[in-house]
């Protein structure tokens, strides 16, 4: 099966390089002698008869003096710097590190030390955490694990959990959320266990 979206860019080749022969008051014959491309296939290609490839789009952009990119009509990269900004939530600050809603989230949170006790909740989903800096402490069910700064944990939100600092000091985690069953298979060693 063809995609789409590529057989689309295709067949907007031909019309894009007439129109940009066309805007330069250039002729077929002109563009044939400055490419050494035939009148024929370059009136084919124009024409969506003749599928373009790189061998015919290369002199004809460096003919016209453009971008492979504009020949084809290739779409603007833009910044890709995500400008979020950060939340605060009761004892954490979170920063949203994905612009796009969808499937996979990814947050930076600084967790603040509180004085009272973890309470464990669950929800739909699947999560990911990295220790950027200090100690988490992560209750999942019946399990007490810590991480340092470098180690991650994985595990379903359907399982009772909580996580926060170790100790009296803020934790920064980088966290990753994911619809039910989307894992990232990174496991993290339960406090005691070795090797």
């Amino acid at each position: 099966m063809k995609d789409t979206a590529y057989e689309h860019v295709l067949t907007e080749v031909g019309p894009r390089l007439r129109r940009l022969r066309q805007e330069r008051s250039v002729t077929l014959a002109a563009l044939s002698e400055a490419t050494g491309i035939s009148v024929s296939t370059l009136s084919r290609l124009e024409s969506g008869d003749r599928r373009a490839t790189l061998e015919l789009l290369l002199p004809l952009a460096q003919a016209h003096q453009v971008p492979l990119d504009e020949l084809v009509g290739a779409p603007e990269v833009g910044d890709p710097r995500v400008r979020a900004v950060s939340q605060r939530r009761e004892h954490m600050t979170f920063m949203p590190l994905t612009r796009q809603p969808g499937a996979l989230q990814a947050f930076k949170l600084v967790i603040d030390p509180v004085a009272s006790p973890p309470e464990q909740r669950t929800h739909e989903g699947y999560e990911w955490l990295y220790v950027l800096s200090g100690r988490l402490r992560l209750l999942l069910a019946d399990r007490d694990v810590l991480l340092k700064a470098g180690e991650a944990a994985e595990f379903d939100t359907r399982l009772p959990h909580w996580f926060g600092p170790a100790d009296d000091e803020p934790v920064e985690v980088l966290s990753l959320f994911g619809r039910q069953g989307e894992r990232m298979h990174v496991r993290a060693r339960p406090r005691g266990q070795t090797d």
